[in-house]
């Protein structure tokens, strides 16, 4: 959905600065106050292969909390271990990098590719990492948890119950 005026003013006291490159809010509260957003894939001729970013600064605060406490330590470890959790994580790194380029404007497909950024935006999953048996980015997980199947969400969930807690969002 297009954020209106009052969402763009939530969206800038978010980020702390002046939104670009939004195309849609991905997710908000019931509410309506938006908590991801979907980034255009090209801003200002400069790649941006996260294509949800987390905007909550409600939600960032929580899960900066987990990542302090070694939460990005712990995933890896389960994916280190578990063939089949590995296998489905790599499998939703690939449907992320598939949907970015099915969403993505076609005249921001055309410009990457003058550019040169195709293999890039073929490469970095979510978060933009390239390194796919990693975690980069807690945050990038559950941005595109909220909007797509994330098993890195689905665990924060479980673990830490952050579902529960979207309702009280406020910024």
């Amino acid at each position: 959905m297009q954020p209106d005026s009052s969402q763009l003013e939530i969206i800038q006291r978010q980020l702390g600065r002046e939104p670009r490159g939004i195309v849609a809010i991905a997710h908000a509260t019931e509410q309506g106050v938006p908590v991801v957003l979907q980034i255009r894939s090209l801003v200002d001729d400069k790649p941006f292969p996260t294509l949800y970013w987390l905007s909550s600064r409600d939600l960032y605060q929580m899960i900066a909390e987990i990542e302090t406490a070694g939460g990005v330590k712990r995933i890896e470890q389960m994916l280190a271990e578990d063939g089949a959790l590995r296998e489905a994580y790599h499998a939703q790194q690939q449907a992320y990098v598939d949907l970015r380029w099915q969403l993505m404007d076609a005249g921001d497909k055309a410009r990457i590719e003058e550019l040169g950024f195709t293999d890039l935006y073929n490469r970095y999953g979510i978060g933009g990492i390239a390194q796919w048996d990693k975690v980069r980015c807690l945050h990038m997980q559950y941005a595109h948890h909220l909007v797509a199947e994330n098993l890195v969400g689905e665990w924060m969930d479980r673990e830490f119950g952050l579902k529960e807690r979207l309702a009280a969002i406020r910024i």
